[in-house]
């Protein structure tokens, strides 16, 4: 279960990676303005905020893949702790968008499925 934990630890570690690739460095092109719905105007102005955050996708990202690093080291307690932070920080931001903006369910469960998936099946794993 703690091998099966750590596969969808690594998707969401993975698909915040590409968030940051979005928010961080293509924010402004036509195809990620379309997955987001925004407009060029609406791009350019929030660019720097993108910039940011994409940040914060990255952190959570490398936070995650350390723990399933530190699991493949056999050190379970620095892995669980890890991939319990960064996976458990990404479903509560998921909530935050979900709660916040609900005409942005769609985001939000993609943002939180994999982690969440994540935290329960390593939960399970470790009890």
């Amino acid at each position: 279960m703690t091998a099966v934990a750590l596969v969808f630890a690594g998707l969401a570690a993975l698909l915040h990676g590409y968030i940051w690739v979005m928010e961080s460095l293509t924010w402004t092109s036509p195809r990620t303005r379309a997955t987001f719905g925004t407009s060029q105007a609406e791009a350019e102005a929030t660019k720097e905020l993108a910039f940011n955050q994409g940040f914060y996708n990255l952190f959570l990202a490398l936070v995650t893949a350390g723990g399933i690093i530190a699991f493949a080291a056999d050190d379970d307690r620095v892995g669980a702790t890890l991939v319990f932070t960064g996976a458990g920080s990404m479903v509560a931001a998921g909530l935050v968008l979900l709660l916040s903006s609900p005409d942005k369910a769609r985001a939000a469960l993609t943002q939180l499925a994999f982690p969440a998936v994540a935290v329960v099946l390593l939960a399970i794993a470790l009890a």
